[in-house]
């Protein structure tokens, strides 16, 4: 007998809806055959034995028959243990155990326990996704997946615990109610951070240069000697970033679910990811990679703040990978049977040290390292690298009296009060323009959009003839000059915005040759 289930393949960061066919002989074999067709991987293949398992466990006996299952459309593979409940739905459907004939109008994914449990899978939300767009309205999920899934509207979610339960809902449908999740308040809830920037003392213009990178989506490197507080001010960086819109926290919370890093409690990834790999980390690590391609830290980066922390420290070949998701935002990785584009739009910030020991121009600490060392050492970064990189900012050390001051910083919410209104002048001024921030624009829009006063124009031309500048970094000024004048409220780039933009070149100034 024949008997048609569905369930939902992961292809990257999208699912593909899949026909689980099975196929039951009539007669008894002396031993019994479970073959699975449709270009299974080896957790696939391995299901044969949970399957069988689980249906015994759960008190179904299963005849000595050669049981054939097809995974449909064949060309696509097929990989991980979702697709265990499926099959097993598909069998005791096969043998006369359901009330019904197909189950063309459900979608089930989940792994099986040998006791008949069902346990959570990656990528639900991307199978919940691919539902709706296959007009599928009902979708059976492990428990630990339900409330990841429920934030997709317009179909209805049954958390299933075991496989009994699967077969009662499907025979009676009682027993389960689909849960109801009010995708804007979950977001809304999420929408809240246990750092801020109140917290640091002191580093105004490191402050300052971080709001004016988030204004604008400029990436920054942070240069200063140990425990000046470098990580301290990147960890705040999402608090003053503009929040997350729906779609955005969907896209990023997919990645997160194929990735199996998804926080299950939280159903939706609420606020900017902030992404910090050790410098140890391999190029796979950081792109992503594996026999079936998985998202890396680039990846998991999206729409979030991607942080190198001792950026020299990193081996050269994995920093010059980030040169793609850099330049256009997604990461394509190749493999002789497939190719997967991910996105990976981030902000990049990184911290160095001025010098091997960290204490190059320190007012308190004697510098060790003679100048053919630091040159060596600020040149393990590519001049690529660096080109793409807007803001270069010194972190100096803080003195007593900062630290001891009585006087309150200022949080989190005043500077991101004026970088949302800095990107809602960005956003309407690009509203016929393929991008959105500042950082984005090209040499032509630079043009079109950098209009500067003849203060301006005078400084700019001093400062490129005075500390010889290079055409890249010229276009790096005007990028986060507009910034600061968006973020002014300015209409034209006045000659303190030049200045100011000229201070964020550290690594242009002659101290460094």
């Amino acid at each position: 007998m024949l008997f048609r289930t569905k369930s939902a393949a992961v292809y990257g960061i999208d699912a593909h809806i899949i026909d689980v066919e099975v196929d039951v002989a009539a007669q008894l074999s002396e031993k019994p055959l479970f073959t699975t067709v449709g270009l299974p991987d080896a957790a696939v293949r391995e299901s044969r034995e949970r399957v069988r398992a689980a249906l015994r466990n759960a008190g179904y006996d299963v005849p000595n028959t050669t049981i054939t299952v097809n995974l449909a459309p064949a060309d696509i593979k097929k990989e991980g243990s979702g697709f265990d409940l499926p099959m097993a739905a598909g069998i005791l459907g096969a043998y006369g155990g359901l009330n019904k004939q197909t189950l063309d109008d459900v979608v089930m994914v989940g792994e099986l326990s040998l006791d008949g449990s069902i346990r959570g899978v990656r990528g639900t939300l991307s199978t919940a996704v691919a539902a709706r767009a296959a007009k599928i309205k009902r979708l059976f999920v492990p428990v630990e997946n339900a409330r990841e899934a429920a934030v997709v509207d317009g179909i209805e979610i049954y958390p299933v615990k075991t496989l009994m339960d699967v077969v009662h809902l499907i025979n009676t449908g009682n027993g389960i109610e689909p849960v109801k999740v009010d995708s804007q308040a979950v977001l809304n809830e999420a929408q809240h951070f246990n750092v801020d920037f109140k917290d640091v003392r002191g580093q105004q213009t490191a402050k300052r240069a971080l709001e004016v990178a988030c204004a604008g989506g400029h990436n920054i490197l942070m240069i200063g000697p140990p425990g000046s507080g470098k990580t301290m001010l990147a960890k705040r960086i999402p608090t003053i970033m503009p929040p997350l819109t729906f779609e955005e926290a969907l896209e990023t919370t997919k990645i997160h679910s194929v990735a199996g890093v998804l926080d299950s409690r939280a159903g939706l990834v609420g606020v900017r990811p902030f992404r910090s790999p050790h410098h140890s980390v391999s190029d796979a690590g950081l792109i992503g990679g594996g026999a079936v391609p998985r998202p890396g830290e680039v990846s998991l980066a999206h729409h979030g703040v991607l942080f190198l922390d001792e950026l020299p420290e990193f081996p050269r070949n994995v920093l010059e990978v980030m040169r793609q998701p850099l330049e256009d935002g997604t990461v394509t990785i190749s493999r002789a049977a497939m190719s997967l584009t991910f996105p990976a739009r981030f902000m990049l910030a990184a911290a160095m040290n001025p010098c091997p020991c960290g204490y190059f121009n320190d007012r308190t600490r004697e510098c060790k390292c003679s100048q053919p060392m630091i040159q060596r050492y600020v040149a393990k970064i590519s001049g690529p690298l660096l080109d793409r990189i807007d803001i270069h900012i010194d972190v100096p050390a803080v003195n007593y009296k900062e630290l001891r001051s009585g006087q309150a910083p200022e949080g989190s919410t005043q500077i991101r009060e004026r970088v949302l209104h800095a990107r809602e002048i960005q956003l309407n001024r690009f509203a016929k323009e393929r991008i959105y921030a500042n950082a984005q624009m090209s040499s032509r829009q630079i043009r079109t959009y950098c209009e500067l006063s003849s203060e301006g124009e005078h400084m700019l031309e001093r400062a490129m003839s005075q500390r010889g500048l290079s055409a890249r970094a010229h276009d790096r000024i005007l990028k986060v000059a507009r910034t600061i004048a968006d973020l002014d409220a300015a209409a034209q780039i006045e000659s303190r915005h030049i200045a100011e933009a000229i201070q964020y070149r550290a690594l242009d100034r002659t101290f460094w040759a």
